[in-house]
């Protein structure tokens, strides 16, 4: 199945503009596209790739990053789903210039927004991605007279890049250590928990005293359902010990 095009793209081409996708951002010959489109600002959001000194020169006036996360605090490729499974009742979004080195550059704004009780990776990267783009503009607009501002590097924490084993859990895990990995592990890899159904992911819960209630689950090739229709065969199924 061929890749859909990102929206970025597809607005640059309605708009007749050049698009280059490297595959390695290090590769000199994209250093050379970028030096004949002569960019005069460089705008980076969720990347994933590390851009070197020699396409950071480049734009006139340097480059900006929208990142996930209160800056410090959640430096690396999964933001949103380490401030859920940290247990953060707020995170947010932040504008920086970049350097060479992970979400380490000075900070140009910031915006926060509360960690709703029940919301998901999912939910929340959408409200941030809005917050983000909203922000950005904003900072754009006033970015000659913004003065920016070092982080505090010794606050600094890592949000590394989700593996499926996060997912996997049994249940005597802490209900509330449950109910943040359900919640920041979706979409992906999701919580895969045992049951007398056999493993089901886990889409949704919540605590209930002291252990966790499944709402929703999907078991293996089958679509989400109902946990109380799945675990019919009683509350063992549900139990945290």
């Amino acid at each position: 199945m061929k890749p859909a095009p990102p929206p970025v793209k597809v607005a640059a081409d309605a708009m007749g503009l050049e698009v280059i996708q490297p595959e390695r951002i290090k590769a000199p010959e994209v250093a050379d596209q970028l030096r004949r489109v002569a960019p005069d600002l460089l705008v980076v959001v969720a990347y994933g790739q590390i851009i070197p000194a020699s396409v950071l020169s480049i734009p006139r006036l340097g480059a900006v990053n929208v990142h996930a996360s209160l800056l410090p605090r959640h430096r690396g490729a999964a933001p949103v789903a380490r401030a859920i499974l940290s247990g953060d009742r707020e995170t947010g979004v932040t504008i920086m210039r970049m350097d060479e080195k992970l979400d380490h550059g000075p900070i140009l704004a910031v915006r926060k927004t509360e960690i709703g009780a029940g919301e998901d990776a999912a939910a929340l990267t959408r409200r941030l991605a809005v917050m983000g783009a909203e922000l950005l503009v904003e900072t754009l607009e006033r970015l000659g007279q913004i003065t920016p501002v070092e982080q505090d590097h010794d606050r600094a924490t890592l949000a590394p890049r989700l593996r499926r084993e996060d997912g996997e859990l049994d249940w005597n895990v802490d209900p509330a250590e449950i109910d943040r990995r359900v919640r920041g592990l979706h979409p992906w890899p999701g919580v895969t928990m045992p049951t007398k159904s056999g493993p089901v992911k886990v889409l949704s819960g919540h605590v209930e005293g002291d252990r966790y209630v499944p709402d929703v689950v999907q078991l293996p090739g089958k679509k989400p359902a109902p946990a109380k229709q799945v675990l019919r065969d009683g509350p063992g199924a549900r139990r945290v010990q």
